[in-house]
C-alpha cells in the first residue's frame, strides 16, 4: 500500500491537525466527500490522500465560499479530468510506440531498397566497388 494510502490518523489528531470539529469530518464522510477506513472496532483512520482531501474540502468552503454540493461536484470533476489526462497519456504513448515501430520498419525497409539499388547498380555497371586509395567505391 502507498504510504498516502495507508490509513494511520484517528479522526481527533485530523481534527486537531485541520483545526475543525471532529463533527465537521463525520458530516464530510456523510456527505461522502471522504471515505476513511475503518477498523475492526469501527474506528475512522484516515489516510494522508484523505487528509489532504479534507483539505481541499476546506479549502473550498473556507476561502472560496462553496456549498458542500458545489465542493462533491468539483472534486468529482477534478478526479474526472485527471483520469482523462492518464487515459490521454496512456494514449499518447501507446501512439509515440505505435510510430517508433512504424519508424524502425520503415528505415529497415529502407536501407534494405537501398542495397538493392547498390547491388543493382554494381550489376549495371554504374557502381565499382574495388576500393580506390580513399576508402569509398567509385562511381563506374
Amino acid at each position: 500500500m502507498a504510504t498516502k494510502d495507508k490509513p494511520v490518523y484517528m479522526i481527533s489528531i485530523v481534527a486537531k491537525m485541520l483545526e475543525v470539529h471532529p463533527q465537521t469530518l463525520r458530516l464530510y464522510e456523510r456527505e461522502g466527500l471522504v471515505m476513511p477506513s475503518r477498523t475492526d472496532g469501527n474506528t475512522r483512520l484516515y489516510s494522508q490522500h484523505d487528509v489532504e482531501r479534507v483539505e481541499k474540502v476546506l479549502n473550498l468552503t473556507r476561502d472560496l465560499g462553496v456549498n458542500l454540493a458545489g465542493v462533491d461536484i468539483i472534486l468529482r470533476l477534478k478526479e474526472r479530468i485527471q483520469d482523462l489526462e492518464q487515459s490521454k497519456n496512456a494514449c499518447i504513448s501507446a501512439f509515440i510506440q505505435f510510430l517508433e515501430k512504424k519508424i524502425a520498419l520503415k528505415d529497415f525497409e529502407l536501407r534494405n531498397y537501398f542495397l538493392e539499388l547498390v547491388q543493382e547498380a554494381v550489376e549495371q555497371g554504374i557502381l565499382d566497388t574495388t576500393e580506390p586509395s580513399d576508402g569509398e567505391p567509385r562511381a563506374g
